[in-house]
């Protein structure tokens, strides 16, 4: 009997604690959504790579779908290599930079937005494009974001 009612007390135990580990962690991700991080390497030659990541308050899928209307329908100098509903996944490109983009669910409602690209060396030392790329995805979500200071 005391070992059954020790089950049951470590049991309830733990279901509470993984609710409460639950909770702070979306409370996190909320502190953080719509803060655009990034992180890129430049070689001599100017090759290298860039990425952006964002979390937004916003369904993966929804954010999958708005990404791939918005490069179908405004950027017509885009080339869509791939998708992959299931991933969450486009792989792009224009002229010689290559990107993909991933949209992975952190919860119902809650979305880490990933896009990575290769630097060629031939683009301007501008608003990196992955950054623009993360921007526009934001724009269309209704999601407001900012750019993390570097």
């Amino acid at each position: 009997m005391t070992i059954r009612k020790s089950f049951l007390a470590i049991t309830a135990f733990a279901i509470l604690f993984s609710a409460g580990a639950q909770a702070q962690w979306v409370m996190v991700a909320r502190a953080v959504s719509g803060r655009i991080q990034q992180m890129s390497n430049k070689s001599s030659n100017g090759a290298g790579y860039d990425v952006a990541t964002v979390v937004l308050m916003a369904n993966a899928d929804k954010v999958y779908e708005t990404a791939l209307s918005s490069l179908k329908a405004n950027h017509p100098e885009v080339t869509i290599n791939s998708t992959d509903a299931k991933k969450r996944e486009i792989k792009f490109s224009k002229g010689p930079q290559i990107a993909s983009l991933q949209a992975t669910p952190l919860g119902d409602k809650l979305t880490q937005l990933v896009v990575a690209s290769n630097l060629t060396g031939m683009q301007p030392d501008a608003t990196s494009v992955v950054v623009e790329g993360v921007m526009r995805v934001c724009k269309q979500m209704n999601v407001v974001c900012t750019q993390e200071n570097q």
